[in-house]
């Protein structure tokens, strides 16, 4: 027989904690993108209304604006859940990883894509936990094979390392082409 459950019994158990600090961010950065709107995009006289540049950005960031304000009075209302913080402490210790990719990506046009890549797959794997001989190896052939597939045989013109340029020329070359 099925269990009829109050709705707020139903929502309870799919809530977490730091829906309201979520809830803040989504409405400041929905705000925030409609104070740019009238910067970032235009109004041409004698259009249609739909037809004008500013009109589905405008209908967009509103219905942003709109249910995340929502989101925010539920959350508001709703009875308070222990472990907020510890949430929110979670979200931006993910934030670790977009700063590895951004020093990668600072770090591949000084040191070139095979020795950053390779460099940045192995700190990674040591990062996660992984210390072990047979890992690190696993890692590196792994880092080699990303290379190969995308300078070789993809063809993707990735920048090539200042370090490459105090190689010999025959060697340079060769590093610049493949790697």
């Amino acid at each position: 027989m099925l269990r009829f459950q109050t709705l707020q019994q139903m929502f309870q158990r799919y809530r977490r904690p730091g829906d309201i600090v979520f809830a803040w961010l989504a409405l400041a950065f929905a705000v925030f993108m409609l104070s740019q709107l009238w910067d970032q995009t235009a109004w041409r006289n004698g259009q249609k209304l739909i037809a004008q540049p500013r009109f589905w950005p405008a209908v967009s960031l509103g219905g942003m604006a709109f249910f995340a304000a929502l989101h925010l009075i539920g959350s508001m209302v709703s009875e308070r859940i222990e472990g907020r913080w510890r949430e929110v402490l979670t979200w931006v210790r993910a934030l670790e990883f977009a700063i590895w990719f951004i020093l990668y990506a600072v770090l591949v046009p000084v040191v070139g894509y095979l020795i950053g890549t390779v460099g940045f797959v192995l700190l990674l794997t040591l990062r996660m936990g992984y210390r072990s001989r047979r890992m690190m190896i696993s890692a590196t052939l792994i880092a080699c094979a990303i290379v190969v597939l995308f300078r070789t045989l993809l063809h993707v013109s990735l920048p090539a390392g200042q370090i490459y340029e105090a190689l010999p020329d025959g060697l340079r070359q060769f590093m610049l082409t493949y790697f």
